[in-house]
């Protein structure tokens, strides 16, 4: 049961008004939470370096190479999905979902280093809004790899553009991550 894809009228940005009201409203969440973050730091910034010197950021490098692939495929298979290529899409989301994945591991690896070495969320103020905005992204990856396998077994150019909207959120939230927790000094 297919659609088909309407086209937004011009100067209007692609995809659904309701889309956009949820990415919007997320990236504010997740800005309110890095202002937090950096005003606290203002507070203590040699205890934030010393806390931030027991993150991995290798992995966090890695980390933003692999979702910044998994969104490529994203929009890859809306594409491939407007040109009838119904297989690449297919298979594009699942690869998306499969780097999902791998964040997730990887990210989960650093999580399991900090139990290891007694870090938790009350150790630090650092560590209290490590954990809570990477933790909040966390689950907003375990959605959009839903949102991706779901949209691969009903593959409507709407459903993959409207998943690839979510996912590049995701990005772009980890895009913001990145830096201001694991490299800002």
């Amino acid at each position: 049961m297919s659609q088909t894809h309407s086209l937004n009228p011009p100067g209007t940005p692609p995809g659904e008004l309701m889309m956009w009201v949820l990415i919007i409203s997320e990236l504010l969440v997740f800005g309110a939470g890095l202002l937090a973050f950096m005003g606290v730091r203002l507070t203590d910034p040699s205890g934030f370096a010393e806390a931030q010197s027991h993150l991995h950021r290798t992995g966090a490098a890695l980390n933003t190479g692999v979702l910044v692939t998994s969104g490529y495929l994203a929009a890859r298979a809306l594409i491939w999905r407007k040109a009838l290529a119904r297989t690449k899409a297919r298979l594009a989301l699942i690869a998306a979902a499969a780097l999902g994945i791998v964040f997730l591991i990887i990210e989960g690896a650093e999580y399991a280093d900090k139990a290891a070495q007694g870090i938790a969320w009350d150790t630090h103020p650092f560590f209290t809004f490590y954990y809570l905005l990477t933790g909040f992204h966390a689950a907003h990856v375990v959605a959009g790899i839903a949102l991706l396998l779901l949209v691969a077994w009903r593959d409507d150019p709407n459903n993959i553009e409207a998943s690839a909207q979510f996912w590049h959120m995701v990005d772009l939230v980890w895009v913001l991550l990145f830096p201001v927790i694991y490299l800002l000094g």
